[in-house]
């Protein structure tokens, strides 16, 4: 299992939710993604359980007020037969 953090909070808006999902998407299944942002990112999240349903596991690690910090770990999709 490899951990990559990814620090969003001086990333541009309009390029965050694209670099994390480039970079979710580029780990290997059971690797995490660990997320470092300046405020709760809801609407990241909602967005994941969208396009990610049952691939990743979405887990608080820290929440703010200053700092959140999310690992989402990349699960094996399952196959729709």
């Amino acid at each position: 299992m490899i951990i990559k953090e990814l620090d969003v909070r001086e990333l541009p808006q309009k390029w965050k939710h694209s670099t994390i999902f480039e970079t979710f998407n580029s780990l290997n299944v059971g690797d995490v993604l660990q997320l470092v942002n300046d405020h709760d990112p809801t609407p990241l999240k909602f967005q994941f359980f969208v396009e990610h349903a049952e691939s990743h596991h979405w887990e608080y690690i820290e929440c703010g007020p200053d700092i959140w910090r999310i690992n989402i770990t990349k699960l094996e999709r399952k196959k729709v037969i």
